[in-house]
């Protein structure tokens, strides 16, 4: 049933959609979320620490904020597959998905760098895709370049998805020295930005590139998982699983743009578990980005398997689970 009707397109979702996001965000605002002892917290990239400064370090602020950009990042997501049409189908599915994964740590459910982090990789993609066929030099590798580093003046650790660009051209394009130098050149461009800022403004360098070494590898301090998000993500991880199944047997039928935005997804997802598994300043706050291809590779799923009753009770199962993990987090 919920599985069904969220696969439609008519205005009746996107009225779902916005209850679904006020179920599964409820929570942040009954039973707000402390910044916690995270490095990106101690040592906020210059970004994000601006941000916690105009939000004047409120908490109420920061989560109205963080609310207000999900909407942002959940207009890109389907934004991304309308554009490229790699799904085959237009679907509000891996918007739900998207929603539903997020919402499996309450705890992430607060201002954080990660959100702001996510919406610049999504605008990442989405350059890195548009140099498909494209004739003679392609600059969306210097535009994506710049989108990632802006990312990681939020989030540090965004810095290692600069490995998508070289991926991208890779899959894309004939190899040529100019794209990867152009790429290298727009990872650099908005930090050489702002070590010129720092120096007129008469700030420590030294201090910035402590505070960026000290995001990528510190220790964050470890999550306690309780036994229902064990129950989530082993569920969760189940139906991916079983997508990325169903898509590699897919793969071979697809048009040739699909296929390789599918592959840089799998760069994406690759590189998020490669992080999480091991740095140790990489915790759960990643699921912002691993989000993001997950909910693309089981939308695909959900909208081509021909058995109708297994995606019916696993989509429905992850939206109850998901639900009961935000009741939970209210009592």
């Amino acid at each position: 049933m919920f599985l069904r009707i969220f696969k439609g397109t008519d205005p009746g979702v996107i009225v779902l959609l916005i209850l679904t996001l006020g179920l599964m965000w409820i929570g942040a605002f009954l039973n707000p979320q402390s910044g916690g002892s995270f490095i990106y917290e101690t040592r906020p990239m210059p970004l994000y620490s601006l941000l916690k400064f105009l939000l004047g370090g409120k908490q109420l602020a920061g989560t109205i904020f963080i609310f207000i950009l999900v909407p942002v990042i959940l207009f890109l997501i389907s934004t991304f597959n309308t554009t490229v049409f790699f799904i085959n189908e237009r679907t509000f599915l891996p918007v739900v998905l998207y929603l539903l994964l997020t919402a499996v740590f309450p705890v992430n459910q607060k201002l954080n760098p990660v959100l702001p982090a996510a919406l610049f990789l999504l605008m990442a993609l989405m350059r890195i895709m548009d140099a498909y066929r494209k004739q003679g030099v392609a600059y969306n590798f210097f535009d994506a370049g710049i989108l990632i580093s802006i990312g990681s003046l939020f989030y540090a650790n965004l810095i290692w998805f600069g490995i998508l660009l070289f991926a991208g051209i890779a899959m894309l394009r004939t190899i040529n020295f100019s794209e990867a130098a152009l790429s290298l050149l727009g990872l650099a461009t908005p930090f050489i930005v702002v070590t010129g800022l720092y120096y007129v403004v008469d700030k420590d360098l030294l201090v910035l590139l402590s505070d960026f070494t000290e995001n990528l590898f510190k220790s964050n301090p470890g999550y306690v998982f309780d036994r229902l998000t064990v129950v989530a993500l082993i569920y969760a991880a189940l139906i991916l699983l079983i997508s990325l199944g169903f898509l590699s047997n897919q793969l071979n039928v697809k048009k040739i743009k699909a296929r390789k935005t599918y592959f840089l997804l799998f760069w994406v997802f690759g590189i998020s578990l490669l992080l999480y598994f091991f740095l140790p300043s990489v915790s759960i706050e990643i699921m912002w980005l691993t989000g993001i291809p997950s909910c693309y590779i089981m939308a695909h799923y959900f909208v081509f398997v021909k058995k109708k009753l297994v995606p019916e009770i696993f989509f429905s199962g992850l939206f109850v689970i998901v639900l009961l993990i935000q009741i939970m987090n209210i009592f």
